[in-house]
C-alpha cells in the first residue's frame, strides 16, 4: 500500500525574549524536525511583528511559515513538540487542500 503524503502549512510565533540566536536556533530545530519526517517545500520567515493582542505579557513575536509534505501522523508529533518548546507563543498546522484545475478566463466570460 502506498504511503499517504499530504501538504501542510505551519505558522509559529516565537517569543522575542529568546534573542536573535535563540530564535534562529529554534527555527532551525523545527526545520530539521520537519525535514526528518517529510519534505520542506518553502520556508518564509516573516520576522518580528506586533501581536494583535498581548500573549504572556508580550507585545511582539517572531513569525515563521513553513510549507511541507509529510505523513498525516507527523502533525500530532509536531504539535506536541510546539507545546513543550519554551518560547513558542502560538502555533498552527493546517492541511492544504488540493487545488482543482481552474478554468481559463476566456471560458469564464463566455458562461456569464
Amino acid at each position: 500500500m502506498p504511503e499517504v503524503k499530504n501538504s501542510y502549512e505551519t505558522v509559529f510565533i516565537l517569543s522575542t525574549k529568546l534573542g536573535e540566536e535563540g530564535i534562529a536556533a529554534t527555527v532551525n530545530k523545527f526545520k530539521e524536525l520537519i525535514a526528518a519526517h517529510g519534505t520542506i517545500d518553502n520556508v518564509d520567515e516573516w520576522g518580528k511583528r506586533r501581536l494583535a493582542y498581548p500573549i504572556n505579557k508580550e507585545e511582539e513575536g517572531y513569525y515563521t511559515l513553513i510549507s511541507f509534505t509529510s505523513a498525516p501522523e507527523f502533525t500530532a508529533e509536531l504539535d506536541r513538540v510546539y507545546n513543550i518548546t519554551d518560547g513558542v507563543l502560538r502555533s498552527l498546522i493546517v492541511k492544504k487542500e488540493k487545488e482543482a484545475p481552474s478554468k481559463p478566463k476566456a471560458e469564464e466570460k463566455k458562461e456569464a
